[in-house]
């Protein structure tokens, strides 16, 4: 039978109760504006932004943090005013991260710092969904299915920047549950991955390439049909996010940037 949607727009199927991902707090309390000022504001103090450091144009920033554009721009006009970002004019100006950015000024990071709890159990919850996900993909992916892994996979590998990664990225873990064949499967998964992009903050490009290798891997032993392997792959995907998501991050030095993430 197929899925439904109970009065709270949880997940549910024939078989049992809801399926529900774990309950977030903190975040939920503040404004579209504020999420995008704490996102920005952590990923500087924690030096995931280097100083000097150009964003993204507004519309690409508002794809990967899933808001307006209007709200964007915004919130990076109040960064400005914080001391966290400065305006450049002239065919090198843009959005940069300022020189001697003044951490620490958003309050609204302090939200998403109370969340911790909340996202390591959502971690977990995602850890046991993509493992058995990973296995039945490396028994039932297709051909067509497996190129589109790769397709995007190798978009990942040439992107510029962490907001244009960030919608690939997704798009290739739902791509893999899909794979699966087993569309029940699909639902619960996608409420996990996305409540815990609401915690996605800008990495280093170096660190999206590593996370991108991990992606290339899963594919390699979806398409030898490999579940152990595939299991194996998505394990060590997910529990990193434990020692590279902000939770797991120390505030940056002063001068020194942090390089690991997702």
């Amino acid at each position: 039978m197929p899925d439904t949607e109970n009065r709270t727009g949880q997940a549910t199927t024939a078989a049992g109760p809801p399926l529900s991902t774990p309950a977030l707090g903190g975040i939920r309390r503040l404004s579209a504006l504020d999420t995008v000022r704490a996102r920005i504001a952590m990923a500087i103090d924690l030096g995931l932004l280097a100083p000097g450091e150009r964003l993204p144009a507004a519309a690409e920033i508002a794809a990967a943090l899933d808001v307006g554009e209007i709200t964007v721009r915004r919130a990076l006009v109040a960064l400005c005013d914080d001391g966290l970002l400065e305006r450049r004019r002239g065919r090198n100006g843009g959005t940069l991260v300022a020189q001697h950015p003044a951490k620490g000024s958003v309050s609204a990071v302090g939200s998403y710092r109370s969340d911790t709890d909340a996202v390591r159990r959502l971690i977990d919850h995602r850890l046991v969904l993509e493992c058995g996900i990973a296995h039945l993909a490396a028994g039932h992916a297709d051909d067509a299915a497996l190129r589109e892994l790769e397709r995007l996979v190798d978009a990942m590998d040439r992107v510029t920047g962490w907001a244009e990664f960030h919608r690939h990225d997704e798009e290739f873990h739902l791509a893999v549950a899909s794979a699966t064949g087993t569309p029940s499967v699909v639902v619960p998964y996608a409420a996990v991955v996305r409540e815990l992009y609401r915690y996605y903050l800008p990495y280093p490009l170096d660190a999206l390439r590593a996370s991108n290798a991990e992606h290339r891997a899963l594919v390699g032993a979806l398409r030898q049909g490999d579940r152990a392997a595939a299991a194996a792959v998505a394990q060590e995907h997910v529990q990193t996010l434990h020692r590279t998501m902000f939770i797991g991050l120390p505030e940056a030095v002063p001068g020194t940037a942090a390089t690991a993430g997702r």
